[in-house]
């Protein structure tokens, strides 16, 4: 059976209910968290805050990049991704975040959360179309950080002034919007023609329809895609009643993570192992595509190759019954 070190994740919010954005998180609650995560098929990944109001970030972001300092983490934990807080306020488009705390771009606040994270931002989210946008996207990439465009109403016109300003991604493509757009003019179909932007998908099954997972893996290409978990704090647990990421959040028993009251997907319960084999089992892919969406692309992406990662487990596909799974050597068991 081919094998691979594991998946890269460039969007992970919590997991077996610790919340990365939470302003009770304690660095021995990520470090369980992380730890936990990583005997699961994903090798690396992002820790992703989303938005919260300044406070959070001026205590969390000094508590992840310590623990992401710590030797059983380093070729682990990749840097940070700020999904948020300079994103859309307006319905569909801001999702889970909470309007109150989303701020237009603000190029001394972002000083500020690369100065609390010790340098460790890898990764930004943020909406094209508000102003001073392109000027914090150059501010961005200058410092070595990765640009990614979401939660947004953004036209051709306002993606096509980012890709100038060095915005490379897209978040989390065809989330993120309001269930209803215009037909043309819309952030979906202007970010999938954007040869410069590699698209983010959420391959959970409940985020993206087959049809418009297969759609948009054809229009951006292989090498474009990166495939993401959005990994929830509530992902790694049963089904039920939670409050998480600032709402009150109903996981189904067939994994559907959902708001009822606001009508929004509030992250994803999967591990981005459980991506992967939803994507194998609809056999679009051959395995060197599936190990360029889900380890090579997010690599690239922000800058780095394999050789930046530490290598901890196995992960062996069987193309018969199309399906991955780890191996956990018995020191991390």
């Amino acid at each position: 059976m081919p094998t691979l070190p594991g998946f890269v994740d460039l969007q992970v919010n919590g997991f077996l209910g610790v919340d990365f954005s939470s302003p009770d998180l304690t660095a021995e609650s990520f470090a369980l968290a992380c730890r936990e995560l990583l005997k699961r098929g994903t090798v690396a990944f992002l820790p992703t805050l989303i938005t919260c109001p300044i406070s959070v970030y001026r205590r969390n972001l000094p508590i992840l990049a310590e623990v992401m300092e710590r030797e059983e983490f380093r070729g682990r934990l990749l840097g940070l991704h700020l999904e948020g807080p300079f994103i859309s306020t307006q319905a569909g488009a801001v999702g889970a975040h909470d309007p109150r705390y989303v701020i237009p771009p603000d190029l001394e606040l972002l000083q500020d959360m690369i100065a609390w994270s010790n340098d460790r931002v890898r990764l930004i989210t943020l909406a094209p179309e508000l102003p001073g946008a392109d000027q914090l996207a150059r501010y961005a990439v200058g410092k070595g950080i990765t640009v990614s465009l979401g939660h947004t109403l953004a036209t051709a016109h306002d993606m096509g002034r980012l890709v100038q300003a060095g915005a490379t991604a897209l978040t989390h493509l065809g989330n993120g919007v309001p269930n209803t757009l215009p037909r043309h003019d819309n952030p979906i179909w202007a970010g999938l023609a954007q040869d410069a932007l590699s698209a983010m998908l959420i391959a959970d099954g409940h985020h993206l329809p087959a049809p418009v997972l297969k759609v948009m893996l054809r229009a951006k290409g292989t090498n474009r895609c990166i495939i993401v978990s959005d990994a929830s704090p509530v992902a790694g647990m049963p089904p039920g009643e939670y409050v998480t990421l600032g709402n009150r959040a109903v996981l189904e028993p067939s994994g559907l993570l959902h708001n009822p009251e606001k009508g929004c997907l509030v992250g994803s319960s999967a591990t981005l192992l459980d991506c992967m084999n939803h994507l194998a089992r609809q056999r679009w892919l051959s395995f060197e595509d599936m190990v360029a969406v889900g380890l090579r692309n997010p690599l690239r992406l922000i800058g780095l190759d394999e050789s930046a990662v530490s290598v901890a487990s196995t992960v062996r596909f069987d193309p018969a019954a199309a399906v991955f799974s780890v191996e956990i050597p018995e020191a991390l068991r």
